[in-house]
């Protein structure tokens, strides 16, 4: 990932304006940019520093920021020959709260991407001369612009010196080597892509999108457990079933025992009287008489 170029050194700095040393740089100064012109503005800095921090959440290797002012010429603080960008990045620095971005404390470091937020009033000099000044002396390897209102947006990288256009991709975005991340219209707003190009939320989206599953989650558990519930109740129906399949066929089994019963019966029954009618024979017999005669 390419870092943005490191300025000439404050001694070369101060040689080209006459100046022999720099006494006494302060080490901290206030921002000092104007209010932004709308609501639109506002939440767009805001949105977009929220999802990139999210995204970088693991990272200590970046500072982003927006409407915060750089100084960046120390020789002209009196001539307030300095910029603040709606949006940077610089990368390689320690992620920590600033008051702005002095040149001169931060190492030399410039912003390797830089977003500005056109408006009617600003437009001009934000296509003209901030985008002089990044590539010129800032040398910010990647510059931006989108307005929130009539949605215009433009990329550009800087190659050889100079910045180049970017050609967006087949959904409109740029490419971000600085951010490995695409830039592109979401729902009329600027919004960040992963390489995979998928929508980095915001966190009220990935709030929402958490209740969201978060309710599903429930609705998969009570359909769950409903399934779980029908399903012991047609365990038990067929349980009961069973059983009663089973009675049936022990009421069956004992009716035909008692049938078999009864027959034996009837069968001993009739055995005994052949039996006796047989004795009656004999003795009728034994007795001088004819059986069949009487």
């Amino acid at each position: 990932m390419a870092l943005a170029k490191e300025p000439e050194t404050l001694a070369a700095a101060a040689a080209s304006d006459g100046l022999e040393t720099i006494i006494a740089l302060p080490r901290e100064l206030e921002s000092n940019e104007p209010e932004l012109e709308s609501d639109l503005h506002r939440d767009q800095i805001n949105q977009l520093l929220a999802c990139l921090k999210w995204w970088w959440r693991d990272r200590t290797d970046f500072y982003a920021t927006g409407n915060l002012t750089i100084y960046y010429n120390p020789n002209k603080l009196t001539t307030q020959d300095f910029r603040g960008p709606d949006f940077f990045v610089v990368l390689g620095t320690d992620n920590r709260p600033r008051s702005s971005w002095l040149l001169w404390v931060e190492e030399g470091k410039y912003p390797n991407i830089i977003i500005e937020l056109l408006s009617n009033s600003t437009a001009k000099v934000d296509r003209s001369t901030k985008k002089d000044l990044y590539q010129n002396t800032f040398r910010t390897p990647e510059y931006f612009w989108f307005h929130p209102h009539t949605l215009e947006f433009k990329g550009f990288r800087l190659i050889g010196g100079t910045y180049q256009p970017l050609e967006p991709n087949a959904d409109g975005w740029f490419w971000s080597e600085q951010l490995e991340l695409f830039l592109g219209i979401h729902n009329s707003q600027l919004r960040f892509f992963s390489p995979d190009k998928k929508l980095i939320a915001t966190p009220a989206e990935r709030a929402a999108q958490a209740t969201l599953q978060a309710k599903q989650s429930m609705l998969q558990q009570k359909l769950a457990w409903q399934e779980t519930k029908a399903a012991q109740q047609q365990a038990e129906a067929e349980r009961k079933q069973r059983e009663q399949t089973q009675q049936q066929a022990e009421a069956e089994r004992k009716q035909r025992e008692q049938a078999q019963q009864q027959a034996e019966a009837e069968r001993k029954q009739r055995e005994q009287a052949q039996q006796q009618l047989q004795t009656l024979r004999q003795r009728l017999q034994e007795m001088g008489l004819d059986p069949d005669e009487l």
